[in-house]
């Protein structure tokens, strides 16, 4: 209706029509009514005329309201003319009464069109808030920002970004209204002169470069503290690494040099026997060692917040058995038993990183605990949990998280180590979108799970 009353013709055709109503429905009541009655009806039309039009709709339909009046109903009849002074100061007061009236009309129209304005404002800078305490990216800013100017402003609003390489274009014509502060400005709005020529509609272009500046600010801000804690990261595991390596590396290597430099200078002066438990120590430093370095560089690797993983669709039996023929070696006494059920959906990961995972989890339970080991594949709604289980001392609970912290370890066992394994393990299972727990047992012993996420879009399988 109101896009309508917007077109120029329909307006005054719209005033002609309430006149013509108006008189038409006077001549009808005429012989019942006063004149003074009648003159209510025009009245009553430039009412509706200065509510729902301008002003100077309305002056008009006063005008013509006067006339109409004077014309049809006031003696003597059918001419402008008039006989007595009483209807004369009617007339001129009833003009008077109109002119009044379609002011205060226009006035209240006025202000109840500011007030909707002002609401709907509101009611946007409150939802542009909402939706930008949730954007985590300058694009996301950027199309929300977009949108709401043009929303307050027509398609004439334009947002650049200074980050982006934006620039304003040169048929753009409007104020400018920078995002942030001198310190610091991420870009610029540009409305439309004319959208902005009332102070409020100025303000609220200022309000919601504000916001967009305070949202493009705590972008920045998220982007220093990630990166900031990202290089906090890097350096306790960089110091942690330094501060073991005086021993974690020194005993191998003094072993390796002591055994080797005797086998060179006294090799003569040796026995068979005592030359083969010296090989046998070089041997076992070295793979110590290789241990070592593998699981250092791997877990400054999974450190990355953007490391890739090279991911296949692999099976879990493939992977299972390609571990067990790495572990067997270790394994004399054969007490790893695997418990792997057919038809188990494939998941989706890096074969090599889950295999050093699982690998790590045997060689921990073949070094702290005595006799069986089992390492189980479970199938529950959306993941596969691979646990393996053992019959040793068990981990307290007090310390089962801290076990997974990179140099931290138990020195009750007495065995050797630098505590990477776990701390590489759980490092693998996040990056695969999984997590690893470490569980008791009943009847003793400790349960390392690890779950790891299916995805329901499964490959076909190939056709022979």
């Amino acid at each position: 209706m109101s896009l309508i009353l917007d077109l120029y013709p329909v307006r005054w055709a719209l005033v002609l029509l309430l006149l013509a109503a108006a008189t038409a429905f006077g001549l009808l009541i005429d012989s019942y009514v006063s004149l003074t009655s009648q003159a209510m009806l025009y009245v009553l039309v430039v009412e509706i005329v200065s509510y729902r039009l301008g002003r100077l709709e309305a002056a008009v339909c006063a005008v013509g309201a006067v006339a109409a009046l004077n014309f049809f109903f006031v003696p003597p009849r059918w001419t402008f003319a008039v006989d007595q002074r009483e209807h004369l100061i009617a007339l001129v007061v009833m003009l008077f009464v109109a002119f009044m009236t379609s002011r205060l009309a226009a006035g209240l129209q006025r202000e109840a069109r500011a007030a909707r304005l002002s609401e709907g404002r509101a009611r946007q800078l409150q939802e542009l808030a909402m939706r930008l305490s949730a954007a985590a990216a300058m694009h996301e800013v950027r199309t929300i920002g977009q949108a709401a100017l043009q929303a307050a402003f027509g398609t004439g609003a334009i947002l650049t970004f200074a980050d982006e390489g934006n620039s304003v274009p040169e048929a753009a014509q409007g104020i400018c209204l920078p995002l942030g502060e001198q310190g610091r400005v991420f870009g610029m709005a540009v409305i439309p002169a004319a959208a902005a020529q009332e102070q409020e509609g100025l303000e609220h272009g200022r309000t919601l470069a504000a916001l967009l500046a305070q949202a493009l600010w705590r972008l920045e801000l998220d982007e220093a503290v990630l990166a900031a804690r990202s290089e906090a990261q890097r350096h306790e595991l960089l110091n942690t690494f330094l501060a073991s390596i005086s021993h974690d590396l020194r005993t191998p290597l003094a072993t390796i040099l002591g055994a080797s430099s005797s086998l060179q200078t006294q090799r003569d002066r040796l026995s068979p026997e005592l030359q083969s438990r010296m090989l046998g120590s070089i041997a076992t430093e070295a793979r110590y060692l290789t241990v070592l370095t593998e699981n250092t560089l791997q877990l400054a690797r999974l450190s990355d917040p953007v490391v890739e993983l090279h991911r296949d669709w692999e099976s879990v039996e493939e992977i299972v058995g390609a571990v067990l023929a790495r572990v067997r070696p270790q394994d004399s006494g054969r007490r790893i038993r695997s418990v792997i059920p057919a038809g188990l959906p494939l998941l989706r990961v890096d074969p090599v990183l889950l295999g050093q995972l699982l690998i790590n989890l045997l060689d921990n339970a073949l070094k702290y605990a005595e006799g069986s080991i089992e390492i189980q594949a479970l199938y529950g709604p959306g993941r596969i949990d691979l646990c393996v289980s053992d019959c040793g001392p068990g981990i307290p609970v007090a310390l089962r998280e801290s076990v997974f912290r990179p140099y931290s370890r138990s020195d009750r066992s007495g065995q050797r180590g630098a505590g990477l394994g776990l701390a590489v393990c759980r490092a693998i299972a996040m990056a695969h979108g999984g997590i690893l727990v470490v569980e008791g047992r009943e009847g003793g012993g400790c349960r390392f799970r690890l779950s790891l996420p299916v995805e329901l879009q499964q490959p076909l399988e190939e056709s022979s």
